[in-house]
């Protein structure tokens, strides 16, 4: 039996901090941002989205979490290849040693893949290419083939057939299985990158070395090993379709803080919450503690309406005087933010460990 002790924090929310513009590269809207936090300073790079919901990346800077001081009037960050023509979303910024990394997904109208660059000065950024596997359906179900009586693996294979069933041959024969929101940790473990990442609808954890070690080889082994990496799965009402990473982790000396996000199916579509996890610091794939409830929930006029309803979509943090920053797309068209007390946060957790860590 479960034993969870009952939530009591929620987040003070400070209202919409940024705004779709009459440019025509951000007029639809303006959404989930990659942050990196600098001091006082706050360097913001969002998703920009245009006509017919083709995406860049655009920047602004912040003085401290909420004051405006610069934004740019043009994209920051282009589709340049053919596999993100219809556009470059979603970004997370992490730095590691004296590089930033910037996770984002990658969209060619049919395939979202998640993909990274690096900069030394966060103003010129190297594309690296995708690092998330490319199998389709098949491919996919041939190499989990071991693991389709476990539970965990069943809904992802559920969700990707579901996916592909009203789907042309054509399309199926191109269609990836869909693996996104990749999050790197902030510093190496063991020696080596960790990222969190989402075959739907649960989370994953992936280490590696090099860039270059992520090869259809590297991939086909985990896959054959799916179960291992697994960490969290939707589990409390408000996460009845799907979770995923949000904001790059944060160490404390608690543990590493992950704020995710959660789908919860309702009768008029998904409403999406902001919540709390916090992992192993010395193995990032145990789960230690979960909120039960969202530390962040769509009740605003301007998280409940806009281009997709009912969206808290968290994907940035900072902290000031103790207090967390979660920045976070609303309703899909616009940037948001809410606070609350790190070390009240922490202590939330630790009173509600994670009893049935699946690990």
């Amino acid at each position: 039996m479960e034993l969870t002790a009952l939530q009591n924090i929620t987040a003070t929310k400070l209202g919409v901090i940024l705004e779709k513009t009459d440019k025509s590269f951000e007029e639809l809207g303006v959404l989930n941002p990659a942050v990196f936090q600098d001091g006082n300073t706050i360097h913001m790079f969002y998703r920009a989205a245009k006509r017919g919901n083709f995406s860049t990346i655009g920047y602004c800077r912040f003085d401290g979490p909420t004051t405006l001081a610069e934004r740019k009037n043009e994209p920051f960050f282009v589709p340049e290849y053919i596999y993100e023509i219809h556009g470059v979303e979603d970004p997370r910024i992490t730095k590691i040693d004296d590089t930033y990394y910037m996770t984002y997904v990658t969209y060619d109208g049919l395939n979202a893949c998640g993909a990274v660059a690096t900069s030394k000065d966060l103003i010129s950024f190297k594309k690296k290419g995708i690092i998330t596997p490319k199998f389709i359906l098949h491919e996919f179900t041939n190499l989990i083939r071991n693991h389709l009586q476990n539970p965990s693996v069943a809904k992802i294979l559920a969700f990707n057939t579901a996916r592909n069933y009203p789907l042309s041959e054509t399309m199926k024969e191109n269609l990836f299985v869909w693996d996104k929101n990749v999050v790197l940790f902030p510093k190496k473990i063991n020696g080596k990158f960790v990222a969190l990442h989402r075959f739907f609808p649960s989370i994953q954890i992936v280490s590696f070395e090099k860039k270059k070690d992520l090869t259809v080889d590297f991939w086909k082994d985990y896959l054959k090993n799916l179960p291992d990496h697994i960490i969290m799965e939707p589990k409390y009402d408000h996460e009845t379709s799907h979770i995923g990473p949000g904001a790059p982790p944060i160490e404390t000396k608690d543990g590493w803080l992950l704020i995710y996000h959660a789908a919860e199916k309702r009768e008029k579509g998904l409403v999406y919450h902001a919540c709390a996890a916090l992992l192993d610091l010395n193995d990032p794939s145990r789960v230690i503690a979960r909120l039960t409830k969202p530390i962040i929930t769509p009740s605003e006029h301007y998280e409940k309406h806009g281009y997709v309803n009912y969206v808290v979509f968290p994907t940035g943090t900072a902290i000031f005087d103790d207090q967390l920053y979660i920045y976070y797309g609303a309703a899909d068209d616009k940037i948001a933010v809410a606070y609350l007390n790190l070390n009240d946060l922490l202590t939330e957790l630790k009173q509600n460990p994670n009893e049935d860590d699946i690990k």
